[in-house]
């Protein structure tokens, strides 16, 4: 069922080669498992896209397409991935991951309080990433380690998340498919 319902939505492979842009990275694209919807697969490109989600700024697709490039894990599944960290939900993710980096490094004499995080001056986005950028230098090593720690973390849950649901999605498909044969 998710294999059917996620097929619907895949470029087909015409349509990547009648794409003018994609026509020149077809090299690149060509590896079956980057489009193919099985288990690993896409246990690999959502662990990739959670991972590349917490990397701050506009680079996380295509953080998440080289790495899903690299590691030949299914592409729409990683690019899909990075979706969680956005504006609403990216000061939560940091405040974690300082308070991870905080408890992993020791550093709990040092910044008890977290300076309160800027607002953004969407007339001014120079200005407000610079804003951005200074609050996020202000947290230091713990901040960084935590951003790294929390993306490790969030790949292998996502990893095991969807090996886990997909292998039980089988059994109860087998097991619906053996009480069918034997009424």
């Amino acid at each position: 069922m998710p294999r059917k319902l996620l097929r619907r939505w895949l470029p087909t492979r015409e349509t990547l080669d009648n794409n003018a842009f994609l026509r020149r990275c077809a090299p690149f694209l060509t590896h079956h498992n980057l489009w193919h919807l099985n288990r690993h697969s896409v246990a690999g490109g959502l662990a990739v896209g959670l991972a590349c989600g917490m990397i701050p700024g506009p680079l996380q697709i295509l953080n998440a397409t080289i790495l899903a490039i690299l590691f030949r894990v299914n592409l729409p599944v990683a690019i899909f991935g990075t979706f969680f960290s956005n504006p609403f939900t990216i000061v939560p993710l940091y405040i974690a991951a300082y308070g991870l980096g905080r408890l992993i490094t020791g550093a709990n004499g040092t910044q008890a309080v977290i300076p309160p995080a800027p607002e953004t001056q969407w007339s001014d986005l120079g200005a407000s990433a610079q804003a951005w950028l200074d609050w996020m230098l202000t947290l230091g090593t713990p901040l960084a380690v935590g951003i790294v720690a929390l993306a490790l973390l969030l790949a292998l849950a996502g990893y095991g998340v969807v090996q886990l649901g997909w292998r039980l999605h089988v059994l109860h498909a087998l097991r619906l498919r053996r009480q069918r044969r034997g009424a």
